[in-house]
């Protein structure tokens, strides 16, 4: 009974460490200011470049956090010392975070400038 209740108590302390999947994630502000200087093709160019790496971060977390699913099944049956592995994105999700705000910011600018970017 007692192993159960510790078993329970690591789980939950550890899941909420576990790594965080891309919707999970919010924007971090930033001013679309930043890009008055731009062009309509500039703009185009960096909402393209933007899209793409966030694309690629929401790939990471999203296997990150799947990883994480499955180490914590994993460990909490067979071996708890695996929950210390758990995690570790949190610089990851910082970045995307920052990334998804600058992709908004880029829109709002293309908006404010009456460009049509694709």
């Amino acid at each position: 009974m007692m192993a159960r209740i510790i078993a329970h108590f690591l789980l939950l302390t550890f899941l909420s460490s576990c790594s965080s999947s891309s919707k999970d994630v919010s924007a971090v502000y930033v001013s679309p200011g930043q890009y008055h200087s731009y062009d309509c093709e500039q703009l185009a160019m960096e909402a393209q470049r933007v899209r793409s790496r966030v694309s690629q971060m929401a790939g990471k977390l999203d296997k990150s956090a799947a990883n994480d699913k499955v180490t914590t099944v994993a460990s909490t049956l067979l071996f708890w010392p695996g929950l210390f592995f758990l995690g570790g994105t949190e610089q990851q999700e910082a970045e995307y975070g920052r990334l998804k705000g600058e992709y908004d910011a880029v829109q709002q600018a293309v908006v404010l400038k009456k460009c049509t970017v694709k």
